[in-house]
């Protein structure tokens, strides 16, 4: 019987590697972690982004559902829990991270195996994303911040409007262009203006 590292180790092509979006995401986390923070990336993927924080904030922690990215995130020394988003968390987490699956696809589309998690946005792009934001207060600081990658084929603004929705303010800080899209950085904090009126 073999390990779940071995497995791991089979099957890189399980693993969202590196790339613009991951060195995008890394960039602005770079600028906006402060040393107490408590960090959280949700998605870790590699754990790229994750391993590359180690040691600029308080903590930092990381979940995927994908086992072999669990087990590529633990490889990097980063502290890795297998679960869908953030379920069975509970926080609080001063800064979260997510590079989420972005790309719609239609269910013909579908690959059906562990890297379509990180592909795969639904009809629209925002599928993991609109789960995300409606539950993403639930673990996040009272002056908490997330970052979020997005993509000018998932809509910016749709999901700048899905944060309003929940009580946020967002804003892009970072961009990237590539040749068939646009890459963006959401930064969201709840909006205390609106919280104490």
């Amino acid at each position: 019987m073999t390990s779940c590292r071995q497995e791991a180790d089979a099957a890189p092509d399980q693993v969202y590697p590196p790339a613009e979006d991951s060195h995008l995401l890394l960039r602005a986390a770079l600028r906006e972690i402060r040393p107490p923070d408590r960090v959280l990336e949700v998605g870790t993927g590699s754990g790229y982004v994750a391993a590359s924080v180690l040691g600029r904030a308080a903590s930092v922690v990381a979940t995927d559902i994908n086992p072999y990215a669990v087990e590529s995130a633990r490889a990097r020394g980063v502290a890795t829990v297998r679960t869908d988003l953030f379920a069975g968390l509970s926080g609080p987490f001063d800064l979260v991270l997510f590079n989420p699956p972005y790309l719609p696809t239609l269910p013909e589309e579908r690959i059906d195996d562990w890297l379509e998690y990180a592909l795969d946005g639904g009809p629209t792009g925002r599928a993991v994303i609109e789960r995300f934001v409606a539950d993403v207060g639930r673990v996040l600081a009272p002056f908490g911040r997330v970052l979020l990658l997005v993509s000018s084929l998932t809509g910016p603004d749709a999901v700048r409007e899905l944060f309003a929705g929940q009580g946020f303010v967002s804003f892009i800080v970072d961009s990237e262009p590539l040749e068939d899209e646009t890459l963006y950085v959401l930064r969201a904090m709840r909006d205390l203006c609106r919280a104490g009126a």
